[in-house]
């Protein structure tokens, strides 16, 4: 299983549709506050579809909380534009933790800051494109993870 934290997401759809893709996954959804909607926003649950009930969520008032309620150290991976590694770089293992930023924003200073080693990219061919779709890079790196992990447990 995997963890993908979203640190201040904004729009509904978004969210719903990584909720829909961590369910899909196995994975848990972590959501760092402030949301930019409501958990009962009819976007949400429609891009969700009905498969909202398989979602594990948490929800979390800050990332100060987020971290308050681990148990123990994760391997803690996030992705940013602002990283010179790519996301492929990483050996990924299972309970690893998956963080995205806003749509808008992307990742506060304060954890580039705090796990500058852990900041990696998905690259992007055409210059004029800052990003990808916040959905589609969760998706994106998700899928990774878990390809490695099926390499790797069918090899054993």
């Amino acid at each position: 299983m995997f963890n993908v934290v979203l640190v201040e997401p904004e729009i509904p759809q978004n969210t719903g549709n990584i909720g829909r893709l961590t369910a899909g996954c196995r994975a848990k959804l972590h959501l760092i506050h402030p949301l930019g909607f409501s958990l009962s926003d009819k976007h949400l649950r429609r891009a969700g579809l009905d498969y909202w009930p398989e979602v594990q969520l948490e929800d979390y008032d800050d990332w100060e909380a987020y971290e308050a309620s681990l148990r123990e150290p994760e391997r803690m991976w996030l992705f940013t534009t602002k990283a010179a590694k790519i996301y492929t770089e990483i050996d990924f293992r299972a309970g690893d933790t998956l963080v995205f930023g806003s749509e808008s924003k992307g990742l506060p200073s304060s954890l580039h800051e705090r796990y500058p080693e852990q900041r990696r990219r998905i690259p992007i061919e055409n210059p004029n494109i800052r990003s990808l779709n916040l959905a589609n890079a969760v998706a994106v790196v998700l899928y990774e993870a878990m390809r490695q992990l099926r390499e790797l447990n069918s090899s054993v």
